[in-house]
């Protein structure tokens, strides 16, 4: 059952978040890192990108929370199903996500093929824009996604959290005690190129 689910594009600091959530429910959280290591999800989130029903336990089992893409593009349909859920938007400046979001993200996957590759553009063309290449035109749908999930009737259902706010609008919502650790900060740019190998 998820407890909480991510409506923050990649890039806004959904890897930081994933580890936070992790550590504060006690359980995993999905991340399109879950994709790649499961290689038998992406056709279930090929079919959802296309607008075909699909059985979201089958996706989320032993899953305790949900962050970036893809299942952000879908944060609408997840709320409407797991009504007790905490929706998380993180966020950041258009311009600086922008820079973030094509010299990693974008940049592996138009180097990427096969079915996932399939997947990723499907999912960009119908929940975002086919053209990740153009700066306008991305910046545009970036700041589209997380005006309407602002303008939803989520209430108190809804934080709007950037990653250098730490752990306190977390556990406030969350209703937990701050852990003594610090906020993990991760998933630079400069990580992601060493981990995939893309390069602005």
């Amino acid at each position: 059952m998820l407890k909480v689910i991510g409506a923050g594009l990649g890039r806004t600091g959904t890897t930081s978040l994933k580890l936070a959530l992790e550590k504060l429910l006690g359980g995993p959280c999905y991340h399109m890192d879950e994709v790649l290591s499961h290689p038998e999800h992406i056709s279930l989130w090929h079919a959802a990108a296309q607008g075909k029903g699909v059985d979201w336990s089958t996706i989320f089992d032993g899953y305790i929370a949900t962050v970036d893409w893809p299942s952000s593009a879908f944060w609408f349909e997840l709320s409407s199903i797991y009504t007790d859920s905490l929706v998380i938007l993180s966020y950041r400046d258009a311009d600086s996500w922008w820079e973030s979001a094509r010299s990693t993200i974008f940049r592996y996957t138009e180097e990427s093929s096969g079915e996932w590759r399939v997947m990723a553009d499907e999912l960009f063309s119908n929940r975002f824009t086919s053209a990740i290449t153009n700066r306008s035109a991305c910046i545009a749908a970036f700041n589209q996604h997380n005006e309407r999930v602002r303008k939803s009737n989520l209430g108190n259902r809804l934080l709007e959290w950037q990653p250098s706010e730490g752990w306190e609008p977390l556990c406030r919502s969350l209703g937990l005690a701050i852990p003594e650790e610090p906020f993990p900060h991760l998933n630079s740019m400069q990580d992601f190129v060493q981990e995939f190998g893309t390069d602005s």
